[in-house]
């Protein structure tokens, strides 16, 4: 654990040893929405190692995302992956993020947020683990705080998750812990371009993500670090690469380690 800890502390420092960065995150959410009147498509390809097996676990979450005005955003998603062979729907969600706080200065702002998520799934439950977005039936409530200086980023998140029985008969176990305590510290900083001249210019964001989840019924715990890239083009299309690394977990997860790729389109002043 000592060296996951100095790795950290090194990533912190780079991120912000200088303090316009965009609030734009791969594995979490900022407390700041999208634009009013917009509207967005999101793809996100998750393709995970099986823990036990050779196979790749593969899930497809592609999302409509509103901005309704400058403190509320909708999301809606569904959820396909191959874990039955072949790529099927799951289930679905609806997703909404409302910013309730915002303080401006010159060159830096820090805004805060609350969300919910409620979810419906038909995938057979097959781990410890407690994910509303893409294996569970259930929902999320939760907090966020972004803090924006110039360059870098730095966001927090904590949020309760309960899990219900899924669809299809596939009933949570009673042995099971279903409520967990999520949380997250992401930073982010833009590194392109160097000067501001267009928005048409390519943007290059690097960031690090923790993510963590604990089970308080019985104890069991994770972390996870997500390093990433983003490229933003003509400030309206977006892609992100990252991979995702358990740092270190007592509970059972049956694929923690792997790689996202995710493409997103804004479309502007369309409603």
């Amino acid at each position: 654990m000592l060296r996951y800890s100095i790795y950290i502390v090194l990533l912190v420092c780079f991120f912000t040893g200088s303090t316009q960065a965009q609030e734009l995150f791969v594995y979490t959410e900022p407390a700041s929405n999208m634009p009013a009147k917009s509207v967005g498509i999101r793809l996100s390809n998750w393709m995970m190692d099986e823990t036990y097996t050779s196979k790749i676990n593969y899930h497809f979450i592609p999302e409509i995302m509103w901005g309704v005005n400058r403190h509320l955003m909708l999301h809606v998603e569904a959820y396909a992956s191959n874990r039955t062979g072949n790529i099927s729907v799951e289930g679905g969600a609806l997703y909404a993020k409302y910013r309730f706080y915002s303080t401006d200065k010159v060159k830096r702002h820090f805004r805060m947020a609350a969300f919910g998520r409620a979810t419906s799934n038909n995938a057979d439950i097959h781990q410890e683990e407690i994910m509303t977005n893409g294996h569970n039936t259930g929902y999320q409530l939760g907090m966020i705080g972004t803090q924006l200086l110039h360059k870098t980023a730095i966001s927090a998140i904590v949020y309760y998750e309960k899990a219900l029985n899924n669809q299809g008969g596939h009933e949570f176990p009673v042995v099971a812990a279903d409520k967990a305590i999520n949380y997250s510290l992401s930073i982010g900083r833009l590194m392109l371009p160097r000067t501001y001249k267009s928005y048409k210019q390519t943007n290059m964001n690097l960031m690090v993500e923790l993510l963590g989840q604990t089970l308080p019924e019985n104890g069991k715990q994770y972390l996870d670090i997500a390093p990433s890239v983003q490229f933003i083009f003509n400030s309206q299309t977006r892609v992100d690469v990252g991979y995702k690394h358990q740092l270190q977990g007592t509970m059972l997860r049956t694929a923690p380690n792997g790689l996202l790729i995710r493409v997103e389109h804004l479309l502007f002043n369309v409603l």
